[in-house]
């Protein structure tokens, strides 16, 4: 079934993890752009400030005090939307936490907790948003990770979070495509991002933790979010050399399992002190798109190109194509020497 999407001028979007990072990104993004948008997270302060700055923009904005780990909180926030905009066209699950700790020695609950916000968030999230958008159609937009395609050493507990989000989004697709519901699903899946989720992370490694290099721009995921707003996609990979990884863990997991944990020393400086505090059992702040650390790359080529499937494998095709090419023409040169 095809589904039709509302440009965003004329669109409700709806955004969890809308105080920091790439869902405030995405707020701000759609709310230039003349979507109504619904702010949802646990900072109160934090988003009562940013809706302040969009109305005084002239923009439509309302928050929803809310944890994506209780089901009730997100029915609730999608009720507050309702009530204020009439519907809603597109929901982005966009909240998420983070371990920086070896598996053995990752707390147990703090294990469960990031479970509860990264997986069952997206769970809520979504049972949520399928209630709202089956009878007028929509997107359902859900923030991963390159994370859900390979192993991770350090951020092992996060990975595996992002595997079985991605899992999910992925079976829900099917099923809804089965029964032929108005429903785009998305996952968009972004390499390292300069936001401040390090600094809110649970830290057991020595010094601050970083970002994984190399580390892209939240603008360049927003504008991926606010694509699938509006056209029917996928999923959608931010970052070339992100994707570059994927493919070589997949195509090479045993030197994957081997050297990947070289990793790990890019993932924290330890000549910098640790921020204190995490927010996974408290909210953070808010209020912040990007790091105090890090600095973020705010042009990819890859990016546009990752939205449009049929380039990716017309290219993937002429790449197969010119190595078959070149292998015969290798056989042929030493069948006549």
């Amino acid at each position: 079934m095809s589904v039709r999407l509302r440009p965003l001028s004329e669109q409700v979007v709806l955004i969890t993890g809308a105080s920091s990072g790439i869902g405030l990104a995405t707020v701000r993004a759609a709310a230039r752009r003349g979507a109504a948008v619904v702010l949802v997270a646990r900072t109160e302060a934090a988003l009562s400030s940013i809706v302040d700055g969009i109305s005084a923009k002239g923009g439509r904005a309302v928050y929803a005090v809310a944890d994506v780990g209780v089901l009730a909180d997100v029915e609730a926030a999608a009720c507050l939307a309702v009530e204020r905009f009439g519907r809603i066209d597109t929901w982005v699950n966009c909240a998420g936490v983070a371990i920086y700790a070896k598996l053995v020695d990752t707390p147990a609950h703090e294990h469960e907790r990031l479970i509860q916000t990264n997986y069952f968030g997206v769970v809520h999230g979504a049972l949520t948003a399928v209630k709202h958008l089956r009878a007028r159609g929509g997107a359902l937009i859900t923030v991963g990770s390159i994370a859900s395609d390979f192993p991770s050493a350090v951020m092992g507990a996060y990975a595996a979070s992002k595997h079985a989000a991605k899992a999910y989004v992925e079976s829900l697709r099917i099923e809804l495509n089965s029964e032929m519901a108005p429903i785009s699903v998305t996952l968009i899946k972004p390499s390292g991002t300069n936001t401040p989720i390090a600094e809110h992370a649970a830290n057991h490694v020595d010094g601050e933790a970083l970002i994984p290099p190399p580390v892209n721009d939240p603008d360049l995921v927003a504008e991926a979010i606010l694509d699938a707003a509006q056209n029917p996609r996928r999923d959608v990979t931010v970052g070339g050399i992100g994707r570059l990884q994927v493919l070589a863990a997949t195509h090479f997991p045993g030197l994957y399992a081997r050297f990947g944990g070289a990793v790990a020393p890019l993932l924290s400086d330890p000549d910098r002190p640790k921020t204190s505090g995490d927010n996974l059992d408290q909210p953070g702040r808010g209020g912040a798109e990007r790091s105090v650390h890090e600095t973020g790359r705010r042009i990819s080529l890859y990016a546009p190109v990752s939205r449009h499937p049929a380039v990716i494998s017309t290219a993937g095709l002429a790449l197969l194509g010119g190595l078959v090419w070149a292998a015969s023409r290798y056989r042929n040169r030493g069948a006549s020497t």
